[in-house]
């Protein structure tokens, strides 16, 4: 069992911590979650987080208003530190402020750029440093840093692995027809696709959501 810290940042709980929770761990408006929240659009038990192969793994338990990590729509959702889980009107935050500066210093370790929330000459101790989130850094993500590529899974079967291969290859070969279509501006600086092109990216797009969802529960 894994032990987790979420910190409600927004809703009517905001300055609420929840540290060192054992998973797994219930999110809901009902007595007997593990973090009960005064938030009438969250659903009665609306997700469970639990550790699966060293990972912390989150699930939305099929709520009526569903569930956004970092602004993205989920079922199933492996966390990260800094990811902002959404429910209803609540909106917290996964990991210490000093796990979540750990990561960003994972995610720049070559950038020669000053942490975010770490002031030019200080020279306090990482863990004590005060976590002041520029949004002016935050892209389309809604999370403060650039998105990095997830895992390859782990400790798959052979017939496993053979799908997952077949499904990025059918995605590498649509991409890959895709880009080829694309033709640059005279001027630079844009790039145009066909009608027709612009259709089948769209397509890819509601085919990669519809196995996202599938995935996410299979007996859908």
């Amino acid at each position: 069992m894994a032990d987790i810290t979420l910190r409600v940042v927004d809703g009517a709980d905001r300055g609420r911590s929840f540290d060192g929770l054992r998973t797994p761990v219930t999110i809901g408006r009902e007595e007997g979650n593990s973090i009960q929240l005064n938030d009438d659009r969250v659903s009665r038990f609306h997700v469970k987080i639990q550790e699966d192969n060293e990972r912390v793994v989150l699930t939305d338990l099929e709520s009526t208003n569903g569930t956004k990590v970092n602004g993205e729509d989920i079922q199933l959702r492996i966390l990260r530190f800094g990811d902002m889980i959404s429910v209803g009107r609540s909106t917290l935050i996964f990991g210490t402020r000093e796990q979540i500066l750990d990561r960003l210093r994972e995610l720049r370790p070559q950038s020669g750029e000053r942490v975010v929330g770490e002031r030019s000459g200080d020279a306090r101790d990482s863990s004590s440093l005060d976590l002041e989130v520029s949004w002016s850094e935050v892209g389309d993500s809604g999370v403060p840093w650039l998105e990095e590529p997830p895992e390859l899974p782990e400790r798959l079967s052979p017939s496993q692995a053979a799908q997952v291969c077949e499904l990025l290859m059918y995605l590498h070969r649509r991409i890959r027809n895709l880009v080829s279509t694309v033709r640059p501006a005279a001027s630079g600086g844009r790039v145009t696709l066909d009608f027709e092109q612009w259709q089948e990216l769209v397509d890819t797009q509601a085919r990669l959501a519809e196995a996202m969802r599938s995935i996410g529960d299979p007996d859908r």
